[in-house]
């Protein structure tokens, strides 16, 4: 896996993980909402962390300089 992912694109979605994540413990969303939202925050803390994303591939997204 080559990093296709710059840290200005790592770092909104290490934030808007942590916001689907402070919503979720202070009650403001909940049921199935709150499971697909989860889902989706863990998503973006591992393409984060890895610095690669899937869907970047197809349509030759590179948001990294190098």
């Amino acid at each position: 896996m080559k990093k296709n992912m710059g840290i200005a694109d790592r770092l909104i979605r290490v934030l808007v993980a942590m916001v689907i994540a402070a919503c979720y413990f202070t009650n403001l969303i909940d049921g199935l909402t709150a499971t697909i939202l989860l889902i989706l925050a863990a998503v973006f803390i591992l393409t984060s962390l890895v610095s690669f994303c899937p869907l970047y591939l197809p349509f030759g997204i590179r948001t990294n300089k190098k």
